[in-house]
């Protein structure tokens, strides 16, 4: 089905069309069209163009109402002011149009013909190293945008850029050879989840174990450091065993990664995973493009591209170094490769970096270097998508007790333990595999939720006490408002969501409507702007004012059964609403609390 119209949109083009009539030597005119509390809508760019053309702007605005093509669309509008307009839609307009996104499996949500190809950068684990606190806002928000922009139909390509290459598995490498059997497992029983989650921490303990043992080593045995150094050498030179014990390492790591992506309900993928290691055949050749074209130059043996707006606190220009002195690579080499690789090879359009705000200037003089080269131009962009800390409630990064990172799969689980505790609380007729199974998707939520309700570049505290409340701006609220329509729709019996165009709306209902109406708006700015806090706003406020809604409307018990199957429809509209704009964002939303 082709998408639908917002009447926002139906009004700006019928404002617009009566401003090119009234002012035809203005040309194109936007009439700024905005939501008001005075009326459904206001205009104010009248006031602009008329000072422009030196007319009164008042009599202008009277001149564009006569000339109005309200076309069963615009019930009222009066000139307000110094020449705003207050327009009021119809009623009829309302619910015919909800009516038509109701029609709509997309729910009148527009497909972008232009869209074209976006690799998205996020979820950034390390191998052999337990994922923390710090890797959930890179995996819940690049999730997120993967999710909307795949759903305004761009061709979303996922990596995750995990680092898997460098010094430290020289030392790793070598005390699995000098000790084989380190990794070895035990055998596991019990359900797929738990097997899942139980390989996953023995996994986790297994590399911890070997990265304390051979970390020890090698910094008390000088003989081990000698031999672990060139094992580096050999595993940069692609020597066979070194590489196959390498792989070990990597595969171990990911056997512990999935099983944390697991328990965030989240889908990642082998083929999109591609580490450092997965450009080490370009970097020579990205460094001597980089010097033969002159954007990088040799100084003192290293290999670096200068830059007169990021100065150092001494007032010197800030080098990014894509090769050391000593002939080894740094990131910048790795991050270059990769841009060559997303564009050449992906055939992206857009590059999207979901990497901690603290990174910044590396990305900065990354992206720079890339344009100089002619990577990056007009028709392909590189954006980081910086995202702040996730705080303790001393408002400082959040820490154990004992100052250590905290565990992500410690914190997950008292995330669903404690949602689990309010479920069982509100559960009336769940059993005790239900009351799991909601306490999981409760509480992942909550944490998703929490996370993304916040504007990315901001810093945000950690408070599951406030997450998994039923009240204030949280997915419980969301979740819970979703279940109360399916229980009505479970309670209606015989009586159908039906739209009614004839009905008169109350108050509360035409909010309601209007809300819902732009929703396909909001996704397109929740994607041009890579903003998933603002789609987590839209639905905190249809949540919101379906409440209101609820309270004020009888819905079973409406005056009449065309009033009763009006309000299912609102219901049911909202309902199928919350669900695809949480899916989104990666929460789900279960048909019983």
């Amino acid at each position: 089905m082709a998408s639908v119209p917002s009447l926002a949109s139906s009004v700006h083009q019928r404002v617009a069309d009566a401003l090119v009539s009234a002012l035809p030597e203005a040309g194109a005119a936007d009439p700024l069209l905005r939501r008001s509390d005075r009326a459904d809508f206001q205009a104010n760019g009248i006031l602009a163009l008329a000072k422009k053309a030196k007319a009164n702007p008042r009599e202008l605005a009277t001149t564009v109402v006569e000339g109005l093509d309200k076309g069963g669309v615009i019930e009222e509008i009066e000139v307000s002011g110094p020449g705003f307009l207050n327009i009021t839609v119809s009623d009829r307009a309302i619910v015919e149009t909800l009516a038509a996104r109701a029609a709509d499996a997309r729910l009148g949500v527009p497909v972008n013909g232009n869209a074209g190809t976006t690799v998205i950068d996020y979820a950034q684990p390390n191998v052999a190293k337990e994922m923390h606190v710090g890797h959930l806002r890179s995996a819940v928000i690049g999730a997120a945008m993967v999710e909307i922009l795949e759903f305004t139909g761009e061709q979303v390509v996922r990596r995750h850029h995990i680092g898997d290459w460098g010094t430290q598995f020289g030392m790793l490498i070598q005390y699995l050879i000098e000790h084989p059997h380190e990794l070895d497992h035990k055998a596991a029983a019990g359900s797929a989840a738990e097997d899942t989650a139980a390989s996953g921490e023995e996994a986790m303990s297994n590399l911890n174990r070997l990265y304390k043992a051979s970390r020890a080593l090698f910094d008390s045995d000088e003989e081990f450091k000698t031999r672990a150094r060139a094992r580096v050498v050999d595993l940069q030179a692609g020597d066979e065993q070194t590489l196959a014990l390498w792989q070990r390492f990597v595969d171990e790591s990911k056997i512990y990664f999935y099983s944390v992506f697991n328990k965030l309900d989240m889908d990642i993928r082998d083929a999109d995973i591609v580490g450092e290691s997965g450009y080490n055949d370009m970097l020579v050749e990205t460094c001597r493009l980089l010097e033969e074209s002159g954007v990088a130059v040799r100084s003192e043996g290293a290999l670096c591209v200068f830059f007169e707006e990021f100065k150092g606190p001494d007032g010197n220009p800030t080098p990014l170094i894509v090769q050391k002195s000593d002939g080894g690579f740094g990131y910048a080499a790795t991050d270059l490769s990769a841009i060559r690789d997303r564009v050449g090879n992906l055939k992206a359009n857009s590059l999207l970096y979901v990497v901690d705000a603290r990174q910044g200037l590396h990305f900065k003089m990354v992206f720079e270097t890339a344009r100089r080269a002619g990577w990056l131009n007009e028709d392909t962009k590189a954006v980081q998508l910086a995202f702040g800390t996730v705080l303790g409630a001393d408002g400082k990064p959040f820490k154990t007790r004992e100052g250590e990172t905290v565990r992500l799969v410690d914190l997950l689980d008292e995330a669903i333990d404690r949602a689990a505790a309010v479920v069982r609380e509100k559960a009336q007729d769940l059993t005790e595999q239900e009351i799991a199974e909601r306490g999981a998707q409760v509480g992942i939520g909550a944490v998703k939720y929490a996370d993304l309700s916040t504007s990315a570049a901001r810093d945000y505290k950690f408070d599951l006490d406030q997450m998994v409340s039923l009240t204030g701006d949280t997915s419980v609220y969301l979740q819970y408002a979703y279940a109360r329509i399916q229980s009505i729709l479970r309670k209606a019996g015989d009586a159908k969501p039906a739209a009614h165009a004839e009905l008169a709306l109350t108050p509360s209902e035409r909010a309601l409507g209007l809300h819902l109406d732009g929703f396909g708006e909001l996704i397109a700015e929740a994607a041009a702007e890579y903003a998933p806090h603002k789609l987590a706003a839209y639905l905190y406020q249809l949540a919101s004012l379906y409440t209101t809604f609820y309270a004020e409307c009888p819905v079973l018990k409406a005056d009449t059964p065309e009033q009763v199957e009006n309000r299912l429809f609102l219901c049911d509209l909202t309902a199928r609403t919350l669900t695809k704009g949480m899916s989104l964002l990666g929460i789900r939303t279960p048909e019983r609390l």
